[in-house]
């Protein structure tokens, strides 16, 4: 009975020393943190006598620069080796961002922002009429004149909460449900999490028929959502949208792969097959002490 009852103490001194990482507190942020966050997105689309393929990577630098009780003061910037140009360009960029608790982001130095944006309208030459507009040069891009819209940029840098457990629920905005994570693999330094969800038919109806309206404003012929819509709605859309999340030992996802497959059946023998794959990768750059 004693040796019963030695073995069952022991097992509870020790219990703590053997917790699994997804278990363990996730990291308190600390003034002074940087981190960098890197998206990476390949595709490519195979249609009825067309194939097309893209690749696109874009990176912002995160800075923990004011802690409250009720959230975090953020600050967004383009890496140290963006060139003049493409910095005067992105004119979003420094951004200091309030991210609390509960509620949506706040945007700090909206000033700074509508200086900056006044700056490069005139040094591009370009009419505040004009803002909202989409063109194309080398690739297409919109005249966006609104300081608030950094806030929806750096959201899609956001890689989604952390301290994750088998059997959570996990929802895409492009699914048409949630999935359930499973356990992919785990090492002492890190945890793989994976689900796979059915796209979204009408998510992809509606994204195509936008991208309709981006296209016909940029050739000067203009579509209408409307039309758009009623046009994609003939569209038969199956697929999967396959997800990997990575946690480290703390329980902090750093790194994201989303894997996107749409088949689409257009009317008679039109079909189209697109396919995405979407890597965010968070890392901390800055030493903490």
């Amino acid at each position: 009975m004693k040796l019963i009852r030695l073995t069952i103490l022991i097992a509870a001194l020790l219990l703590p020393a053997i917790i699994s990482p997804v278990e363990a507190s996730p990291l308190v942020p600390k003034v002074g943190d940087i981190y960098e966050i890197t998206r990476t997105k390949d595709s490519a689309q195979k249609g009825t006598g067309s194939n097309s393929s893209s690749h696109d990577k874009d990176t912002i630098i995160e800075r923990v620069v004011g802690l409250r009780p009720d959230g975090l003061e953020l600050e967004y910037d383009l890496p140290e080796t963006t060139k003049a140009a493409e910095r005067a360009s992105q004119w979003q960029f420094p951004a200091r961002i309030f991210k609390p608790t509960n509620g949506p982001a706040e945007l700090l130095n909206r000033p700074e922002l509508e200086a900056r944006v006044a700056a490069w309208l005139k040094s591009a030459g370009v009419s505040r009429a004009l803002c909202g507009h989409w063109y194309f040069t080398w690739n297409a891009f919109q005249v966006e004149c609104d300081p608030q819209s950094v806030i929806k940029t750096v959201k899609s840098f956001e890689l989604g909460p952390g301290n994750l457990h088998e059997g959570d629920s996990y929802q895409d905005p492009d699914a048409s449900r949630p999935g359930k994570l499973s356990k992919k693999d785990s090492k002492p330094d890190k945890v793989i999490f994976s689900t796979e969800m059915p796209v979204d038919p009408d998510a992809v109806r509606r994204a195509r028929a936008e991208s309709d309206v981006v296209v016909g404003e940029i050739m000067r012929e203009p579509v209408t959502l409307e039309a758009a819509l009623s046009k994609h709605a003939k569209e038969t859309v199956s697929g999967t949208i396959s997800i990997d999340v990575e946690t480290g030992s703390t329980g902090n996802v750093r790194r994201r792969t989303k894997v996107s497959k749409v088949n689409i059946q257009g009317p008679g023998t039109q079909s189209e097959t697109d396919a995405t794959t979407e890597t965010l990768e968070r890392r901390l750059i800055s030493p903490r002490q």
